[in-house]
């Protein structure tokens, strides 16, 4: 009952910023949520599991460096919940985003062949599998629905119509549906750098992290490329998607090499842009 409560009391809390947000439009709206995660976020996710995750990062990290990455992360934070209100106008405009590697992309439609896309949660990380499908690639992507189950309806209406129409829910029936999207052509995206409750132990920034080998398997079971993509947010208006040349997964004896690999990629998007990945995950719990 309590957390009914609570979930009830934070949807309509989020609902009414979603109207506020309707209002005054994309560009303010994206100064002012920018600045009210800076402010409230701590409130929102302590900064002990933040502060844990920095060390890994860099157990050198300095005072300045550390409150500049956190200041970056609230702000994106604040400006990625303000841009869900305008997925439609993303989906039907291109001058907002620059993608680096197209020809990648028509490749993998010419072949008709999968691939496995991977990813983390940089910049606005709704945008990538967006951008996959308006280029033409059939695609289904596999997401973790919020725990707050008066907000998650919304959010997977706004996934399905204007990110990717192809859903598939993470959880024990996740595997079949991959199969079958798989099967009938369609490429697979996931995000690999949340904390997982159960996987291998690798190496993340030099300490064991429990790690997804899902890329891994697919890609050796069923002959598929795996292709990282990254989005960065270039400034308040724009973004840039890289999209990358596949891994050469005949190079890997098996799936933990592959997935040892996937880490190292996601590592070094993490360092280019820091203040851009989500830092409250608790990673290496």
């Amino acid at each position: 009952m309590i957390k009914t409560l609570k979930y009830f009391l934070e949807a309509l809390v989020v609902y009414s910023f979603f109207l506020v947000i309707k209002i005054i439009g994309l560009s303010l709206s994206r100064k002012f949520f920018a600045l009210i995660f800076r402010c409230f976020g701590s409130v929102i996710k302590p900064n002990k599991i933040i502060d844990k995750n920095l060390k890994y990062f860099d157990k050198e990290i300095s005072d300045l460096k550390k409150k500049e990455i956190i200041s970056g992360m609230w702000s994106n934070y604040g400006m990625t919940f303000v841009e869900y209100i305008f997925l439609k106008k993303f989906r039907q405009e291109d001058s907002h985003i620059k993608i680096v590697g197209k020809d990648i992309l028509k490749n993998i439609i010419d072949k008709k062949k999968p691939v496995v896309f991977i990813s983390g949660h940089f910049a606005n990380f709704e945008l990538m599998s967006m951008e996959i499908t308006k280029a033409g690639v059939q695609l289904a992507t596999i997401y973790r629905p919020l725990n707050n189950f008066f907000l998650n309806p919304f959010m997977e209406y706004l996934r399905k119509k204007y990110v990717c129409q192809n859903q598939i829910k993470k959880g024990r029936k996740s595997m079949r549906e991959i199969v079958n999207y798989i099967e009938k052509k369609n490429s697979i995206a996931l995000m690999i750098d949340q904390r997982l409750s159960e996987g291998e132990k690798i190496s993340f920034f030099k300490k064991e992290a429990l790690t997804t080998t899902l890329p891994a398997q697919l890609a050796l079971k069923y002959n598929l490329d795996i292709v990282p993509i990254f989005i960065e947010r270039k400034n308040n208006n724009s973004f840039e998607m890289v999209i990358y040349e596949a891994l050469n997964i005949s190079n890997f004896k098996n799936k933990i090499e592959i997935s040892n690999k996937l880490n190292e990629v996601l590592e070094n998007m993490i360092v280019k842009k820091p203040n851009q990945w989500i830092w409250t995950h608790n990673r290496w719990k």
